[in-house]
């Protein structure tokens, strides 16, 4: 279905499922300043239980994954969701590793900035579980 003849908020879930996937293109192209290009100003990055405050600390903190020749994880949307507003979602799938194996499962979640144009304001990942399981 072509996006124009989507209703609002199926047209608002595909705008931000293919901003995580250019989001995620950033890493695989080794290009931190388009990554710094989806954060929003004020976006908060956990990193364990520390918080990265800003754009500029998440660039900052997040520098070290873009320092060698190839990514060394990725990411993916399985999931995504958007506030009937239509002003913020929560796009979710896992992390891989560079060989592949799931590793974590990130959280990521998004406000619309202006039209079509929408940034990550909070991300923050889990480790994998297999916690339902026996």
């Amino acid at each position: 279905m072509p996006v124009s003849s989507m209703p609002a908020g199926e047209v608002a879930k595909e705008q931000v499922r293919n901003a995580e996937r250019a989001f995620a293109k950033t890493m695989a192209d080794r290009d931190l300043t388009a990554f710094a290009g989806f954060l929003a100003d004020d976006a908060v990055f956990f990193a364990g239980i520390e918080a990265l405050r800003g754009k500029q600390a998440v660039v900052a903190g997040w520098k070290r994954f873009f320092t060698g020749p190839s990514a060394p994880f990725s990411w993916a949307p399985e999931q995504v969701e958007v506030l009937a507003s239509g002003t913020l979602a929560l796009s979710s799938g896992p992390v891989l590793d560079a060989q592949g194996k799931r590793v974590a499962v990130f959280n990521s979640i998004w406000r619309l900035e202006a039209p079509g144009i929408w940034r990550v304001v909070f991300d923050k990942g889990g480790e994998v579980c297999d916690c339902g399981k026996p």
